[in-house]
């Protein structure tokens, strides 16, 4: 099962954190997967996905940019002539009610998180039609199914993915691509990290401690957790699934 061997994944913002759990589990799979992010580190997650046996190419992309992404995609396709998988992962955040977001903030956000994603699913398709078949799986938020405090910008660039994800789905259900998403709450990435670092200095275990228990079932999400429903959802066993939205939340939208 979940058998990914002679397909070729995608995968943005994969240089750390979810993106890199997602990467080098598609690959234990059998993926060829393409590792893209902005930063140097996806260099990073595609040695180490190869020095553990597995078959990867990284490509430096911001997913903001146009012209990159065009250059990245057109690439990639020139290389390996198919795409199965695109997994739309980069993402950025901002803590702040709506007095706390200056339009600076909103732009940067939503060039991203959501630019970024229609960019990568708009030359995704392209190749996916001429193919017949393709999986496009986004990186939203509980976010974007109920409300979280402090968090108007990067809300909003969720509540978008989810709206994107079920238009892809409808549009192109009978022309062989299906589009879900995936809903984290809160995960323990080197981002969180960094942030209580930056924001909490000498606080950081105590503010753990809180993003923790925002989550009933007590502990953040973890990259690998994430990285299963995403094999799920992108494997031929989900090929009934499409214009979904999968909480991963630890009982948040129970509780």
């Amino acid at each position: 099962m979940f058998d990914l061997h002679r397909k070729v994944a995608v995968v943005t913002g994969a240089g750390s954190g979810i993106g890199a759990a997602i990467a080098a589990l598609f690959a234990r799979q059998g993926a060829r997967t393409v590792v893209l992010d902005v930063n140097e580190t996806a260099q990073a997650t595609a040695d180490a996905i190869r020095a553990a046996g597995g078959d990867a190419i990284a490509r430096r992309c911001d997913v903001s940019a146009p012209d990159d992404v065009r250059s990245a995609f057109h690439d990639l396709d020139g290389e390996l002539g198919r795409l199965d998988i695109l997994v739309n992962n980069a993402g950025i955040a901002h803590v702040g009610t709506i007095e706390q977001t200056s339009p600076d903030d909103l732009d940067r956000l939503y060039a991203v998180n959501v630019r970024g994603v229609f960019l990568c699913m708009k030359h995704a398709v392209e190749i996916m039609l001429r193919q017949g078949h393709g999986v496009i799986l986004n990186m939203a938020s509980i976010a974007s199914l109920v409300g979280v405090p402090e968090r108007f910008a990067y809300s909003m660039t969720k509540g978008a993915v989810l709206t994107m994800t079920k238009s892809i789905a409808l549009d192109y259900v009978k022309r062989g691509i299906r589009c879900n998403c995936i809903c984290p709450a809160r995960v323990q990435t080197p981002f969180v990290e960094g942030y209580l670092r930056a924001h909490y200095p000498g606080r950081e275990a105590e503010m753990r401690r809180t993003l923790e228990e925002y989550q009933p079932i007590g502990r953040m999400c973890l990259p690998e957790e994430v990285a299963s429903l995403a094999l799920y959802l992108c494997s031929d066993e989900a090929a009934f699934v499409t214009g979904q939205a999968y909480p991963i939340d630890g009982g948040v939208l129970v509780a």
